[in-house]
């Protein structure tokens, strides 16, 4: 009986903990998204109002008829989908292969793959750029797109979900004569929904979200993305910021990649637990 109430205690101990953190966490989006809706007196009023008292879409009809914007969601909706098709095709690819065929260096490739897990990214910025730069790719969408089209990361994730399948299912497209790509195409791939949604999601939440590499890549305004957008327009503002249009502006930043994660949730959650990340 005693176990039985600490036990219940201890739930809702943990029940109790979990919603404070997550209203700690939702708290900011909520505001940030209702606070896009108000004009910019209502902002400024104190006591704060939580719920628009006069709701306006005059912040977003601002933001988006200045040419910035529109061209900057165009760049950042072009980039993130390319590279997030380019790494879930061909990190699928690379994990197959470590995860399923035998070739002469596989645990070589691996490791080299595992070895570039450990090395910071700002350790090959500056070469990265300067490659790029020598290739004639400063200021063009290739530049933003090519140093990402696979990750060590995305390469791990999936040789770890791969590696779980049976083998059998692949020695009987063997045997009925399915030539490897037909193997890869019509019997790995569509069991690799878990881990593809998971690879799919972190993937476009990290380029969607990417600042460092738009902002020294991209010249001009013509490609400039959203984060680097945001950035020099919150840069560019008067003594007194217009906190409204820098809250639409956040909102248009983070609501795709809350929209894209709730779609896939189920998915991503089963591809953490199958691919033994801990």
């Amino acid at each position: 009986m005693l176990d039985t109430k600490r036990s219940a205690s201890s739930k809702w101990l943990l029940y109790t903990v979990v919603t404070l953190g997550f209203v700690a966490v939702i708290t900011p989006f909520i505001w940030m998204i209702l606070g896009s809706f108000k004009p910019e007196g209502e902002l400024l009023r104190v006591p704060p109002t939580w719920w628009p008292e006069s709701p306006t879409l005059d912040n977003y009809r601002t933001l988006f008829s200045k040419g910035i914007f529109p061209r900057s969601f165009l760049n950042s909706t072009i980039v993130a989908v390319v590279v997030t098709v380019a790494n879930v095709t061909f990190c699928a690819m690379v994990g197959y292969a470590l995860a399923k065929l035998k070739f002469r260096g596989k645990n070589l490739v691996f490791g080299l793959v595992m070895g570039t897990l450990m090395i910071p990214g700002m350790v090959t910025f500056v070469p990265l750029f300067v490659l790029v730069a020598n290739l004639g790719l400063v200021d063009t969408y290739p530049g933003l797109i090519l140093p990402f089209l696979v990750t060590p990361f995305g390469v791990f994730l999936m040789r770890q979900f791969i590696i779980d399948l049976p083998d059998d299912l692949l020695d009987a497209g063997r045997v009925d004569g399915a030539s490897e790509l037909r193997i890869f195409r019509q019997i790995i791939l569509p069991l690799c929904g878990p881990g593809l949604a998971t690879l799919g999601i972190l993937t476009f939440l990290g380029s969607w979200n990417n600042f460092l590499w738009p902002l020294v890549v991209a010249q001009t305004q013509e490609h400039y993305t959203l984060p680097v957008a945001l950035a020099l327009f919150s840069k560019n503002q008067q003594v007194t910021p217009n906190y409204g249009l820098l809250l639409a502006g956040a909102t248009v930043v983070v609501v795709p990649v809350l929209i894209v994660f709730l779609v896939f949730q189920r998915r991503f959650i089963e591809g953490i637990a199958t691919t033994g990340i801990k």
